[in-house]
């Protein structure tokens, strides 16, 4: 009997620390906590200065504000030739959805570029390239410097610099409310959830 109760023991010992770091077996991984937090409590997002596709400066911060619509946010830098290009084709996809379904007064898609070497002329470009209509999909790129690294720490994009000038990163979606909020974090093979988390914050008013 003893080894029994013995053993009880030791699978609890055990499994408390796994229900604990998993936030009580609902989350598997760092990520999969990461995501959940920013569900259940949306993260400011740092008010930093970005490049705009017309060559201006501008605060990311006053950008969403006066647009007024939730973004659908990814990260990109035009001279991927890997990651970027089908995560570019999964964006498209989301620009005619949002079309089709007359969403284009409360949601966008928001690109921006994590390349310093990124400017409005390799912006354009890269816009062109992907058949992006501006009223409902725009690009920014985002200066070298420690802002550039908070915004992408706050995102979660995790940047490493690769040869010939290259990088390797990771890729998601982004639901980012008019006020400034990372609200909620969706894989890059689900752009239909991430549409549709954007249309249900949009349709309680977190749009103007």
């Amino acid at each position: 009997m003893r080894w029994v109760l013995a053993l009880a023991v030791s699978l609890v010992a055990g499994i408390w620390p796994i229900w604990w770091m998993t936030d009580g077996f609902s989350v598997l991984t760092a990520e999969d906590a990461r995501r959940e937090a920013v569900a259940r409590s949306p993260r400011p997002i740092p008010d930093v200065r970005v490049i705009e596709a017309d060559g201006r400066m501008a605060s990311l911060r006053r950008a969403l504000e006066d647009d007024g619509r939730v973004a659908i946010v990814s990260f990109f830098y035009s001279r991927c030739t890997s990651l970027c290009l089908a995560q570019g084709s999964q964006v498209e996809r989301l620009q005619r959805a949002i079309y089709d379904r007359g969403l284009d007064a409360r949601v966008r898609l928001l690109s921006i570029s994590f390349d310093p070497r990124d400017h409005a002329r390799e912006l354009t470009s890269y816009a062109q390239r992907m058949h992006a209509q501006p009223g409902v999909w725009q690009f920014l790129a985002l200066p070298d410097g420690p802002q550039h690294d908070r915004l992408l720490s706050l995102f979660g994009i995790v940047v490493v610099p690769a040869p010939l000038g290259q990088f390797e990163h990771n890729a998601a979606f982004h639901v980012v409310t008019p006020q400034g909020r990372l609200a909620r974090i969706v894989d890059l093979d689900e752009p239909g959830e991430a549409l549709h988390v954007a249309e249900i914050l949009a349709g309680q008013g977190v749009a103007r």
